[in-house]
């Protein structure tokens, strides 16, 4: 919607500047998309007055004048336009101005002769002779305008309007309208808007009823039909004010008839049509639906064929026009048409949309009448229009109006609930100041309830209210307070745990994948799975996609193995995948399976192995808050290479496994190289992990370190040493690092050599060297106990 202020100002006086306007108005719920000043694209082109007209000695085209543009002496112009007379005002574009679309005017010569600017033409003003219809279209535009040589030219004829665009809500059709955003505009400033009643003097003769008769046959479609009848039309141009209005809206005048209809809609918000009487057969308006087969040509002069669930108004015999969309060809107005009939009607949106969508038309006016208009206009627009025919002399008003109102709405009342409607926006705000916003917005306000105007229709319950008060007591002046009344909103603890591992494992350079959670049987002989395998009772489903995709999963790890396959086959030469992913445990017959999820972990080539591996787990076990874990040594798993596979425990329960895969089943996978996997279930890891972090003050006494060197047998895993020393030396082992691990003929046959680094700290003392001393002899006892000795 285009709104000129100068058309706004007949409503409400607005003092703001018109950047501040925008602003409020978009803050009040009325969305500026942007403004802009007619002519902004003119500069130093003003008013000149032709004085003297001479042949141009060297060319029989051009003519040299003299012209009056204001200053100190003449200016010489040559043009080459053979309408310019002597004593005529013109638009004169001085050296170092700007034309529209950016053209620049310098002084220079004419074969031979100095030109100092140059006459413009409409065109070059961005104009034509709908602005304008007195003017030549190819020659110099001769100005009839009352105005004063030098004058700016935007100012002389009337091009310096602001226009302010808006962005119009589809629930807000009244604001599709100058009226409306003046209305808008007052409540937002607190001003008063002053609609002025249109007043029809109908001097026409006779009454409407001896003219035209109307008849509404489906008044759930049409709500209200109105008319008024104009005799003896005389069609003319639209006076100047008419048609500024008009462009700086968008709209291109035609003819004062024509015009009328296009300013009522744009002023009120509601469509009209004008109509010549001698094409309405039997001076009869039927609005009907209408009837199987029939069909209309349109103004634009297309032949449309309609269906029974579409409206259209009608004569006697045929429809000549389609209801809210367009006209028939023999609708418009003529050079000698005499009697007009004006339309201003409502009908049901729905209805509206859905015939303008099947016959393939969107116009101003369905575009409109979609949005659900408010019946209540029809009258003040139907006598706006007749009012604007008597001022501009467009013709002789018929007394009276055919006004067929057969559905009315019932009007919407709310109670003004002031607590509900202070709790619901978050702040305070007093009764009276709620039913002054409301009373500005011209809402009716008694005895505690609140009646909407019938513009109105989209506020139907109290939030709509509270929404009302709260974009004119200004969205600005709302705190910002957090949300009541409702549940909080924040993440749970397996939301977090999902997070934390999606963040470690992707910090540890592996990619996430994705994979199905229906397999193939298949799958379990490729990944070793025994016969007697807890995990080969699956789900099978009843009517898979295919012999490959039957059966629910139990285990993601010979998906992840699939995925990693396909990227060696692809010649990828490394690989470091994970997936959160479920799996599903059959249940009894009668009940819905287990749905379980597992963090699994796959990698093959570059420098991925094993301790890689069991690095990324750990990594995701600390992060994850897990402090009680184990991992221990397996061999027996036939999925996994013997030696080089571990089970995972937190808090003594079984949660996962990690290792190298078997060679017999990676030539099963048909890959070439070493592959790792890991599965772990998360319900576990959620239960052993915790999402407290604790800290402790940087400490205050030294730190003292000792190292040990041990000898064990080949087989005796790093981690029981670990917890033996642990255990031994208590609360003042502040860290434990393994450094090292030998084998070699120095250690003998099927014999280790671990060291380990220990620092001792005490948090309220220094320790002396006989406290140390006495530690390391306890895990030296510790150690003994477990066949671990100290190397000689």
């Amino acid at each position: 919607m285009n709104l000129s202020m100068r058309w706004l100002s007949d409503f409400v006086k607005v003092d703001a500047p018109i950047k501040q306007y925008a602003a409020d108005l978009t803050m009040s719920g009325s969305k500026v998309e942007g403004y802009e000043t007619e002519g902004a694209e003119l500069s130093r082109v003003v008013v000149g007055k032709v004085l003297e007209i001479t042949k141009h000695p060297g060319a029989d085209t051009l003519y040299i004048t003299q012209v009056d543009v204001g200053g100190d002496a003449p200016v010489q112009i040559v043009t080459g336009a053979d309408n310019v007379v002597a004593g005529a005002l013109v638009p004169v574009a001085l050296d170092g101005s700007t034309l529209v679309g950016g053209k620049t005017i310098k002084k220079g010569k004419l074969r031979g002769e100095v030109s100092n600017g140059m006459l413009c033409s409409l065109e070059e003003l961005g104009l034509t002779l709908n602005d304008f219809p007195y003017a030549k279209e190819d020659g110099i535009f001769l100005l009839e305008e009352d105005c004063a040589v030098g004058q700016d030219i935007q100012s002389a004829i009337g091009l310096n309007d602001t226009v302010v665009e808006f962005e119009i809500t589809p629930n807000r059709p009244d604001c599709l309208s100058v009226i409306g955003l003046a209305r808008e505009t007052a409540a937002t400033y607190h001003i008063p808007c002053t609609i002025p009643q249109p007043k029809v003097k109908g001097s026409g003769g006779g009454n409407i009823a001896d003219v035209l008769s109307v008849e509404v046959l489906n008044p759930q479609l049409c709500f209200r039909y109105s008319a008024a009848a104009v005799k003896n039309v005389r069609i003319a141009p639209s006076p100047r004010w008419l048609r500024e209005r008009l462009r700086a809206s968008g709209v291109r005048p035609i003819n004062n008839i024509v015009d009328i209809t296009n300013y009522v809609m744009l002023e009120y918000g509601h469509p009209m049509h004008a109509f010549d009487l001698k094409h309405v057969q039997g001076a009869k308006i039927v609005v009907r639906n209408a009837r199987e087969g029939e069909k209309i040509t349109t103004l634009d002069g297309v032949e449309r064929s309609l269906s029974p669930e579409m409206l259209v108004i009608a004569d006697e015999k045929d429809p000549s026009a389609v209801a809210g969309v367009m006209g028939g060809e023999f609708s418009g107005i003529y050079d000698d048409t005499e009697t007009v009939i004006f339309e201003a009607a409502c009908f049901l949106g729905a209805s509206v949309r859905t015939t303008a969508k099947k016959l393939g038309m969107r116009t101003e006016s369905s575009g409109r009448f979609e949005k659900g208009l408010d019946p209540e206009t029809c009258m003040p627009a139907l006598r706006r229009a007749c009012e604007l025919v008597e001022l501009l002399d467009a013709g002789d008003v018929v007394a009276g109006f055919a006004d067929v109102y057969p559905t009315k709405r019932d009007p919407v009342t709310l109670r003004l609930d002031a607590p509900w409607i202070s709790a619901f926006l978050g702040v305070e705000i007093p009764e009276a100041e709620m039913t002054a916003i409301l009373r500005e917005l011209e809402f009716t306000v008694e005895g505690g309830m609140v009646t909407p105007p019938s513009f109105r229709a989209d506020v139907q319950c109290q939030a709509d209210l509270a929404e009302e008060i709260a974009r004119i007591h200004g969205y600005n002046n709302l705190p910002s307070t957090a949300l009541r009344g409702a549940a909080e909103g924040k993440l749970s603890e397996e939301q977090k745990l999902e997070r934390t591992v999606n963040r470690v494992l992707l910090g540890q350079g592996l990619s996430e994948i994705s994979t199905y959670s229906f397999i193939s049987p298949k799958y379990y002989d490729k990944f070793a799975l025994p016969e007697d395998s807890f995990f080969r009772r699956s789900v099978v489903i009843r009517n898979p996609l295919g012999e490959d995709t039957r059966i629910m999963r139990t285990t993601p790890i010979p998906s992840m193995l699939e995925i990693l396959a396909h990227n060696y086959r692809n010649r990828n030469a490394e690989a470091a995948l994970y997936e959160i992913a479920t799996v599903y445990r059959p249940t009894t017959e009668d009940q819905l399976p287990t749905e379980l999820k597992n963090v699994v972990l796959g990698m093959y080539g570059g420098d991925n192995d094993f301790f890689v591996l069991k690095g990324a787990v750990e990594m995701l076990l600390e992060r994850a808050g897990v402090q009680d874990y184990e991992f221990m040594a397996v061999s027996d798993d036939a999925s996994f290479h013997p030696g080089r596979c571990a089970y995972l425990h937190i808090a003594g329960a079984m949660a996962g496994v990690l290792g190298e895969i078997h060679p017999a089943v990676a030539d099963n996978y048909e890959v070439g190289t070493r592959m790792y996997a890991a599965c772990i279930d998360f319900a576990t890891l959620l239960a052993g992990g915790s999402t407290e972090r604790s800290f402790k003050p940087l400490p205050r006494y030294p730190a003292s370190t000792r190292d040990l060197a041990l000898t064990c047998d080949d087989k005796t895993p790093v981690g029981k040493i670990e917890s033996a020393i642990r255990e031994a030396v208590g609360g003042i082992l502040e860290e434990l690092s393994l450094f090292d691990v030998y084998r070699g003929a120095q250690v003998g046959e099927g014999k280790k050599s671990v060291a380990y680094s220990l620092v001792l700290r005490a948090a309220d003392r220094t320790l002396t060297d006989q406290e140390c001393d006495a530690a390391v002899k306890r895990i030296l006892k510790a150690l003994a106990a477990i066949g671990v000795e100290l190397r000689a």
